[in-house]
Protein backbone atom coordinates (compact mmCIF):
# COMPACT_ATOMS: atom_id res chain seq x y z
CA UNK A 1 0.00 0.00 0.00
CA UNK A 2 2.80 2.26 0.65
CA UNK A 3 4.69 1.82 -2.35
CA UNK A 4 1.41 2.65 -4.32
CA UNK A 5 0.89 5.72 -2.06
CA UNK A 6 4.36 6.95 -3.24
CA UNK A 7 3.94 6.09 -6.61
CA UNK A 8 1.15 7.78 -7.12
CA UNK A 9 2.57 10.88 -4.86
CA UNK A 10 5.54 10.42 -7.78
CA UNK A 11 3.18 10.78 -10.33
CA UNK A 12 1.13 14.07 -9.39
CA UNK A 13 4.33 15.38 -8.54
CA UNK A 14 5.77 14.93 -12.06
CA UNK A 15 1.99 15.77 -13.67
CA UNK A 16 1.88 18.62 -11.90
CA UNK A 17 5.58 19.66 -12.23
CA UNK A 18 5.22 19.49 -16.23
CA UNK A 19 2.46 22.06 -16.61
CA UNK A 20 3.48 25.15 -17.40
CA UNK A 21 1.29 28.48 -17.99
CA UNK A 22 1.81 30.65 -20.56
CA UNK A 23 1.06 34.32 -20.86
CA UNK A 24 1.05 35.44 -24.39
CA UNK A 25 0.58 39.58 -24.50
CA UNK A 26 0.38 40.96 -28.17
CA UNK A 27 1.78 44.25 -28.87
CA UNK A 28 -0.98 46.95 -28.81
CA UNK A 29 -1.31 50.32 -30.97
CA UNK A 30 -4.04 51.18 -29.17
CA UNK A 31 -3.08 54.23 -28.21
CA UNK A 32 -1.30 57.51 -30.13
CA UNK A 33 -0.85 60.83 -28.58
CA UNK A 34 -0.57 64.20 -30.88
CA UNK A 35 0.82 67.02 -29.79
CA UNK A 36 0.53 70.68 -31.39
CA UNK A 37 0.93 74.43 -30.79
CA UNK A 38 -1.78 76.64 -31.63
CA UNK A 39 -0.72 80.12 -32.22
CA UNK A 40 -3.19 82.89 -31.68
CA UNK A 41 -3.17 84.04 -35.28
CA UNK A 42 -4.64 80.26 -35.86
CA UNK A 43 -8.18 81.37 -34.03
CA UNK A 44 -10.61 82.76 -36.43
CA UNK A 45 -13.84 84.02 -35.36
CA UNK A 46 -17.01 82.99 -36.55
CA UNK A 47 -19.69 84.81 -39.38
CA UNK A 48 -22.05 85.90 -36.38
CA UNK A 49 -18.89 86.77 -33.79
CA UNK A 50 -20.19 83.48 -31.31
CA UNK A 51 -17.08 81.22 -31.76
CA UNK A 52 -13.47 81.42 -32.00
CA UNK A 53 -12.20 78.26 -33.94
CA UNK A 54 -8.95 76.75 -34.41
CA UNK A 55 -8.35 73.58 -36.88
CA UNK A 56 -6.02 71.59 -36.52
CA UNK A 57 -4.04 68.81 -38.81
CA UNK A 58 -3.98 65.46 -37.51
CA UNK A 59 -3.54 63.12 -40.52
CA UNK A 60 -3.77 59.86 -38.61
CA UNK A 61 -7.84 60.67 -37.65
CA UNK A 62 -9.38 58.79 -40.94
CA UNK A 63 -13.18 57.36 -41.37
CA UNK A 64 -12.57 54.21 -39.65
CA UNK A 65 -11.22 56.37 -35.86
CA UNK A 66 -14.26 58.54 -36.43
CA UNK A 67 -16.74 55.29 -36.95
CA UNK A 68 -15.44 53.30 -34.21
CA UNK A 69 -12.61 54.65 -32.01
CA UNK A 70 -12.57 57.26 -29.83
CA UNK A 71 -10.63 60.90 -29.22
CA UNK A 72 -9.56 62.58 -26.43
CA UNK A 73 -8.20 66.35 -26.29
CA UNK A 74 -6.86 68.74 -23.98
CA UNK A 75 -5.38 71.97 -23.54
CA UNK A 76 -2.13 73.41 -22.03
CA UNK A 77 -1.62 77.28 -21.68
CA UNK A 78 2.01 77.26 -19.95
CA UNK A 79 3.74 74.92 -22.47
CA UNK A 80 2.61 71.73 -21.93
CA UNK A 81 3.09 71.49 -18.10
CA UNK A 82 -0.25 70.89 -17.33
CA UNK A 83 -3.15 70.00 -19.19
CA UNK A 84 -7.03 70.25 -18.93
CA UNK A 85 -10.01 68.13 -20.47
CA UNK A 86 -11.81 69.60 -23.07
CA UNK A 87 -14.85 69.99 -22.70
CA UNK A 88 -13.95 72.67 -19.95
CA UNK A 89 -15.60 76.12 -18.80
CA UNK A 90 -13.45 78.87 -17.74
CA UNK A 91 -14.08 82.65 -17.12
CA UNK A 92 -17.46 82.23 -18.78
CA UNK A 93 -15.94 80.87 -22.02
CA UNK A 94 -16.77 76.92 -23.36
CA UNK A 95 -14.10 75.34 -24.79
CA UNK A 96 -15.05 72.44 -26.80
CA UNK A 97 -13.49 70.19 -29.96
CA UNK A 98 -15.61 68.07 -32.83
CA UNK A 99 -13.38 65.46 -35.09
CA UNK A 100 -13.54 65.26 -38.65
CA UNK A 101 -11.48 63.10 -41.15
CA UNK A 102 -7.90 64.44 -41.12
CA UNK A 103 -8.35 66.70 -37.92
CA UNK A 104 -9.93 68.65 -35.36
CA UNK A 105 -11.19 71.26 -34.23
CA UNK A 106 -11.21 73.19 -31.12
CA UNK A 107 -14.32 75.96 -30.50
CA UNK A 108 -14.32 78.86 -27.60
CA UNK A 109 -17.92 79.91 -26.94
CA UNK A 110 -19.43 82.22 -24.31
CA UNK A 111 -21.34 79.82 -21.52
CA UNK A 112 -23.66 82.42 -20.45
CA UNK A 113 -24.31 85.39 -23.41
CA UNK A 114 -23.08 87.98 -20.36
CA UNK A 115 -20.87 88.92 -23.06
CA UNK A 116 -21.37 87.41 -26.36
CA UNK A 117 -17.95 87.42 -28.25
CA UNK A 118 -15.32 84.78 -26.50
CA UNK A 119 -12.25 85.89 -25.56
CA UNK A 120 -9.50 85.12 -27.83
CA UNK A 121 -6.43 83.23 -26.54
CA UNK A 122 -3.28 85.77 -26.88
CA UNK A 123 -0.76 83.08 -26.34
CA UNK A 124 -0.07 80.03 -27.76
CA UNK A 125 -1.66 76.85 -26.39
CA UNK A 126 -0.51 73.28 -26.67
CA UNK A 127 -2.70 70.88 -27.85
CA UNK A 128 -3.04 67.13 -26.92
CA UNK A 129 -4.93 64.64 -29.09
CA UNK A 130 -5.48 60.82 -28.05
CA UNK A 131 -6.29 58.75 -30.23
CA UNK A 132 -7.94 55.57 -28.43
CA UNK A 133 -8.08 52.97 -30.43
CA UNK A 134 -10.08 49.64 -30.98
CA UNK A 135 -8.18 46.64 -31.47
CA UNK A 136 -10.44 44.49 -33.63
Amino acid sequence: MKKLTILLLCIATLGLASCKKDTIVQPSNAILTVVKDVAPSAWVLSNDGKTYSANISVPEIDQFHIDNEGTLVYISYNSGASYIALPFVYNVDAYSFEVYKGGISIDVQSSDYQATTPIKPTSTVRIKIVLVGNDL
